[in-house]
C-alpha cells in the first residue's frame, strides 16, 4: 500500500502543478492545435487529393501521438529541479520503492499529456476530422500507453543529465528531429537509407505509428500511412519501456546515493 500511496501522491502533485500553472496550460495546448490546423490543413489543400488520404487526418493522429509523447517525457524535467530543491532526496529516502517514485513521477506526467490529449480530440470534433466511437474508445487507452512510454523514455534521459539548463539544451535536440523521422507531420515510408536507421532507432515512431494503426485500423487508407500493425508497434514499446525503466532509475538512484 505505501508504493501504491507513493504512486498516486507523486502523480497528483505533478497534476496540480500542471493546472496551477496558466501559463505552461496555455503554451501546451496551442501549439498541436496550430500545427494541426496550419500544417495540416496547408498540406491537405496542397497534396491531399494526390497521397489518397486526408492530410488533415494524418496531422491529427501524428501531433496527437507526437505531443503525448513529448509532454510526459519533457515532464520529467521535474526530476531534476526536485533534485536542485533537494525534494527528491527527502523522497528517496522514504522507505518505497525507488520504482514506485520513478513510476509515480511518469503517471503524473502522463495525466497531464492526457489532459492535453483530450483539448486536441476536442480540437478534431470541431474540425469535422471524421471519429467513430470505437476510433474514439480506442484512442483514450491508446494514448495513454504512448504518455507512459514517453514518461520512461524522459527517465532515461534525465537520469543522465545534471541541471535544468543542460535539459533545456539537450531535449530539443533530442526531440526535434523525431518529429520527421517518425513521421509525424510527413509520410516515412520512403525515406533514404540513413535517415531510415535514425527513424527506426527513433522511440517516437513507435508512438506515431501505433495511434495511427488503431485509427485507421479497418479503414482503406490503412496500407497507405501505417508502417507496422499495431500488435508489433506495441511489443517494441513493451520491450524498450522496460529498458528505459530499468536503467534511467537505476543511474538516477545512483546519482542520488552519491549526492
Amino acid at each position: 500500500m505505501s508504493s501504491t500511496n507513493a504512486i498516486v501522491a507523486l502523480s497528483y502533485r505533478d497534476l496540480m502543478k500542471f493546472f496551477r500553472d496558466p501559463v505552461r496550460m496555455v503554451s501546451t495546448l496551442i501549439f498541436p492545435l496550430i500545427f494541426i490546423a496550419i500544417l495540416g490543413g496547408s498540406f491537405q489543400a496542397s497534396f491531399g487529393d494526390e497521397l489518397g488520404y486526408s492530410f488533415l487526418v494524418f496531422t491529427f493522429t501524428g501531433v496527437l501521438a507526437q505531443t503525448m509523447f513529448q509532454s510526459a517525457a519533457i515532464g520529467l524535467v521535474s526530476l531534476i529541479e526536485d533534485r536542485e530543491n533537494d525534494y527528491s532526496q527527502e523522497i528517496f529516502v522514504s522507505p518505497i520503492s525507488r520504482y514506485a517514485i520513478i513510476f509515480g513521477k511518469i503517471f503524473g506526467e502522463s495525466l497531464v499529456a492526457m489532459a492535453q490529449g483530450i483539448a486536441i480530440i476536442a480540437f478534431a470534433v470541431i474540425l469535422s476530422i471524421p471519429m467513430s466511437l470505437q476510433q474514439f474508445l480506442l484512442l483514450g487507452p491508446t494514448a495513454l500507453i504512448v504518455s507512459i512510454y514517453g514518461g520512461a523514455f524522459g527517465v532515461i534521459i534525465m537520469a543522465n543529465l545534471n541541471s535544468q539548463r543542460a535539459a533545456n539544451q539537450v531535449f530539443p535536440f533530442i526531440m526535434l528531429p523525431q518529429f520527421f523521422l517518425a513521421g509525424v507531420f510527413a509520410p516515412i515510408n520512403n525515406l533514404p537509407w540513413f535517415l531510415n536507421i535514425l527513424s527506426i532507432l527513433s522511440p517516437m515512431r513507435y508512438a506515431v505509428d501505433l495511434v495511427r494503426g488503431v485509427y485507421y485500423l479497418g479503414t482503406p487508407q490503412y496500407s497507405k500511412v501505417v508502417l507496422l500493425p499495431p500488435s508489433v508497434n506495441l511489443m517494441i514499446i513493451i520491450i524498450t519501456f522496460g529498458i528505459f525503466i530499468f536503467f534511467g532509475t537505476f543511474v538516477f538512484v545512483r546519482k542520488e546515493k552519491n549526492r
